[in-house]
């Protein structure tokens, strides 16, 4: 009897597991699609390496996420400039359609 409840859970924990690790991808929920999923992907990256190469702004402080060409930007930046800064090299990325730049600056220095 032991033997069969554990086989029971075993399977369910087996047939469960596809949808713990896929519920939470937008493609899945069919708010994106896998082509546009790798098109986001390609944006993000374009916009880390522009970050990574400007003066003004430290790429390694900003975290770009996209859906659908829909970028967010979020983070913490030294300075004013390069918050703006992070924001028109976002928005002049080809493919980006929009961008909300919720960056936040330093208080209290």
């Amino acid at each position: 009897m032991k033997r069969k409840i554990a086989y029971v859970t075993l399977m369910a924990g087996l047939a469960l597991t596809p949808l713990v690790f896929t519920s939470g991808c937008a493609v899945t929920q069919g708010r994106e699609t896998a082509g546009s999923y790798a098109k986001d992907k390609e944006i993000q990256a374009r916009i880390k390496t522009s970050l990574y190469k400007d003066p003004v702004v430290k790429g390694s402080q900003v975290e770009v996420k996209s859906l659908n060409g829909v970028v967010q930007l979020s983070g913490f930046v030294d300075s004013a400039e390069a918050k703006e800064r992070a924001g028109q090299i976002a928005s002049s990325t080809r493919g980006v359609v929009q961008v909300y730049n919720n960056l936040l600056l330093p208080t209290g220095r």
